[in-house]
């Protein structure tokens, strides 16, 4: 298994600006990420993906989907982005933006116990 993932060297602008430029949700959860003992990335390069975020000691990739992750379309395709990065050795976790806006400690409560594992 490879120790530091590839990625497509023209998403690094890409995700620089989404660093800049990040949701309300993304915005909320990442100022509980920041406080982990680990190192928490924003916006990481993962292979032809941009993840919002990523947890390099734990391989953990954590999504926030927006409105949009409800259509059927938008299924199909986070369905097989996670698939692609789980052959990378990955573990995705998703959260909608209604549950790290609406039920953050819920949210936290999930992402602590993977963490432990």
């Amino acid at each position: 298994m490879r120790r530091h993932l590839l990625y497509h060297p023209e998403l690094v602008a890409r995700a620089r600006e989404l660093r800049k430029n990040m949701t309300s949700a993304e915005k909320r959860l990442w100022l509980y990420l920041r406080q982990l003992p680990c190192r928490v990335l924003r916006q990481r390069p993962v292979g032809c993906f941009i993840v919002d975020f990523y947890v390099p000691q734990h391989r953990l990739v954590i999504e926030i989907d927006g409105d949009t992750h409800g259509e059927a379309a938008q299924q199909r395709y986070d369905a097989e982005r996670t698939q692609r990065l789980e052959e990378f050795g990955l573990r995705v976790l998703r959260f909608t933006n209604a549950e790290v806006m609406g039920n953050l400690e819920g949210v936290w409560e999930v992402l602590c116990r993977v963490l432990e594992e």
